[in-house]
């Protein structure tokens, strides 16, 4: 009997340090640390739909863009993004929190810094006009505000790293920081040309 206990606390134990040696390094989080505070949430909670509507912008460049550049980067925005939903999403599951409401109408989101709104979200209006737009007036549209959008994002990834706990976040908002301001480059050099 004693023996059988000594085994059972030691395979719980290895099983314990197996866990607490994960994949924390790898950035997978599919199992959630349940390391995080509010910023944490709040960061999830407002880049998922931030991010959501970059991405509804990049899928209009598709047929509304004329310029192959621009058509470009939306799919690279795209294919960035997508999968941070998803990981952000993941978050949200693992640490018990409310997923926020899928809603591409951003109309209730507010634009910018007035009461409500996150930075950098298009407001209905704005986002219409993107989608009536064609061509050159397309492009030009879609880079002054995707900059705007980037610079709301970029705001918020830095109040993650300033008030932020869990460690994938945390690298997270590190990278959307250093993704984005080399887009905001990018597309500034664009809108020159």
């Amino acid at each position: 009997m004693k023996k059988t206990l000594a085994l059972t606390a030691a395979l719980l134990a290895a099983t314990l340090t197996l866990s607490a040696c994960g994949n924390s390094d790898t950035g997978d989080t599919s199992n959630g640390s349940d390391q995080f505070n509010d910023a944490d949430v709040s960061f999830a909670t407002d880049m998922i739909p931030h991010h959501q509507q970059a991405v509804q912008m990049t899928e209009m460049a598709a047929d509304r863009a004329s310029s192959p550049e621009v058509k470009q980067l939306a799919d690279e925005i795209a294919a960035a993004q997508g999968p941070e939903i998803d990981t952000m999403t993941g978050w949200l599951e693992a640490w018990g929190q409310e997923l926020p409401a899928d809603s591409m109408d951003h109309g209730d989101m507010g634009h910018g810094d007035e009461a409500g709104g996150m930075p950098g979200m298009m407001d209905a209006d704005t986002m219409d006009e993107l989608e009536q737009a064609s061509g050159e007036e397309f492009d030009e549209m879609f880079l002054t505000s995707m900059i705007e959008h980037h610079e709301g994002a970029i705001e918020m990834a830095r109040t993650e790293q300033a008030h932020g706990e869990n460690p994938d976040a945390l690298a997270l908002a590190e990278k959307i920081e250093k993704d984005q301001r080399a887009e905001i480059t990018q597309m500034k050099a664009m809108l020159g040309s």
